[in-house]
């Protein structure tokens, strides 16, 4: 899911490379035939340094903004030629958890009550960052990158819109193979009596427990204060939750299906990261784009 969307973007960078190889083969050319250029003493000025970096700062700002503006309509005709997924809006709409996205910031926090129970749910979009999948398993996404990589021009390859619109057509298709595993981090708090925190993944539609810790200080399930960690790295961890009685792990998971983490749940992060990411990336080069301008 994540190889295609970053071939979609790769490709106006591709195009970008060859134009800029043609740019510094004719800026040779022009050298050699013009050797006087070259030859000419240097022109002493109290000024003229300044005057040329201001120059070629202001040319090189131009540049930049124009790309970057560049970035910002492709990414937005991916945006408009995506909709929704079904499973954000089905979650959304149907889930009792309270979501917490603040712009500019990695984490998704996912709140609720169960009697007198608080349950969060956090994850994060750092996780597609640090997922490579082998795209190069796949021959035809193998020639894919191939094309990109040659430079060949928008015309042949029917131009960076064309590919996100095919980029786009193979996820709506529901391809599957790259899912990212997303990490959650799941907290259950009683007054007064603790926490348990659950290491999970969430993929390929389901969620996997891989960890189950106790606090009795739900902070240590929580804080990223140097102390609190160290805290919890001493506490005894327990076994790991593969290596539990079976019985046990399917009447824990069980449990945790009746707290919410479900599923829909597994459906819901995957897409929502992916959603998010987009957003975020888009706001980005808006936020670089008016600082190079400004």
């Amino acid at each position: 899911m994540m190889s295609l969307r970053t071939i979609a973007r790769s490709a106006p960078r591709a195009l970008a490379r060859a134009s800029t190889t043609y740019s510094s083969r004719t800026t040779s050319t022009f050298l050699r035939t013009r050797p006087t250029l070259l030859m000419r003493p240097p022109q002493v000025s109290a000024f003229s340094t300044s005057l040329f970096r201001r120059a070629m700062a202001g040319e090189v700002d131009e540049e930049v903004s124009a790309k970057l503006a560049s970035e910002i309509e492709f990414e937005q005709d991916v945006k408009q030629n995506e909709p929704v997924p079904a499973s954000i809006k089905d979650f959304l709409d149907n889930s009792p958890f309270k979501v917490e996205d603040i712009p500019g910031k990695e984490d998704v926090i996912l709140t609720r009550t169960f009697g007198d129970e608080k349950i969060t749910v956090s994850f994060s979009i750092a996780d597609l960052h640090n997922y490579e999948p082998d795209m190069m398993e796949d021959p035809a996404m193998e020639d894919e990158l191939d094309d990109i990589e040659a430079g060949r021009s928008s015309q042949e390859r029917g131009g960076a819109a064309d590919l996100a619109q095919e980029a786009n057509e193979d996820l709506e298709a529901g391809s599957d193979e790259a899912a990212v595993p997303c990490r959650l981090n799941i907290v259950i708090e009683k007054p007064n009596k603790g926490a348990l925190n659950v290491e999970a993944l969430a993929q390929d539609g389901a969620i996997v427990v891989e960890n189950l810790y106790y606090y009795s200080d739900p902070r240590l399930a929580h804080s990223t204060d140097a102390a609190a960690v160290h805290a919890a790295q001493d506490t005894y961890p327990g076994p790991p939750f593969g290596s539990l009685d079976e019985d046990l792990q399917i009447l824990m998971e069980r449990y945790l299906e009746e707290r919410g983490i479900t599923q829909a749940l597994a459906l819901f992060v995957p897409d929502y990261m992916d959603y998010k990411e987009q957003r975020e990336y888009v706001s980005w080069l808006k936020n670089v784009k008016e600082f190079i301008d400004a």
